[in-house]
């Protein structure tokens, strides 16, 4: 298996999701965040920045029907099982379209849920078919591979420390469940915008929370790498995965180049990663 690009302490692999998955070391990662195809290019429509625009994002967005597009989440989420450390975690994020599949697919696979995060964005987009509430959430699903395990989760950082954008804005209290976090700000889209990108503020809160200094985290759907940016941002090790060159050619990969100039590069040479 060819690396797509490398640095120290990251690893970019140009494929196929699962194929690759099933090529990485069993019980090697620390961290997964998967964020994958939602299943919602329909043909519709959407608003951005006031204007009305397509909603189809790419084939690789498309629906292939509920049985098929269940097998495609059952068989990646298994593919991360496997490459799981027994002490690891897997955050997923999704919407209706797809959230829920992911769901039923963990449940059956025996994994773990350890919380179910509403992430609210106060700065969503209007509905414009003025026919339905506006869409103005996501949600994440964080799980374990069994209820026994003893997971990562920095308690006290995320209690302590003054994240911002919640409704409580104070350290000091328990982080709830809903999360407040604006989407990428102007400056997070600097070599231009993938579809489907997240917001820093989010990949910090869910890499504090659940992974520790050194950590390997990987993100098997990476699109712009914001998850890899703040891997790197935060010292740990990174590996990506996309099925589309050009979103690690011009989004990914120079976005992980500048991160590593600004703040220095994580702990594990490449060839260690895998």
């Amino acid at each position: 298996m060819k690396t797509y690009f490398k640095d120290i302490g990251v690893c970019l692999y140009l494929g196929d999701a699962i194929s690759v998955l099933n090529e990485l070391p069993e019980e090697s990662i620390d961290l997964i965040f998967a964020d994958p195809p939602y299943n919602l290019s329909n043909d519709g429509f959407t608003c951005h920045a006031g204007k009305r625009v397509s909603v189809n994002k790419g084939k690789w967005d498309k629906s292939r029907g509920l049985k098929e597009d269940f097998k495609f989440h059952d068989k990646w989420i298994r593919a991360c099982h496997r490459v799981l450390k027994p002490t690891g975690t897997l955050w997923i994020s999704g919407t209706y379209h797809s959230i829920y599949t992911c769901g039923f697919a963990l449940q059956q696979q025996g994994w773990h849920l350890i919380n179910d995060i509403c992430w609210f964005k106060p700065n969503a987009p209007p509905n414009l078919s003025c026919r339905m509430f506006t869409a103005s959430h996501e949600n994440l699903l964080w799980a374990k591979k069994t209820k026994k395990a003893k997971h990562t989760f920095n308690y006290d950082l995320m209690k302590n420390r003054d994240w911002g954008g919640d409704f409580i804005k104070k350290g000091g209290k328990q982080m709830r469940s809903v999360w407040a976090i604006n989407s990428p700000k102007s400056n997070e889209k600097k070599y231009g915008r993938h579809p489907t990108q997240k917001p820093r503020a989010l990949l910090e809160r869910i890499i504090s929370a659940s992974s520790n200094n050194g950590d390997i985290v990987l993100d098997p759907f990476c699109g712009s790498a914001t998850t890899g940016v703040v891997a790197v941002s935060n010292g740990r090790n990174f590996i990506g995965i996309d099925s589309e060159k050009k979103y690690l050619d011009d989004l990914a990969i120079p976005r992980i180049k500048d991160e590593i100039m600004s703040v220095g590069h994580a702990s594990l040479p490449c060839d260690n990663l895998v």
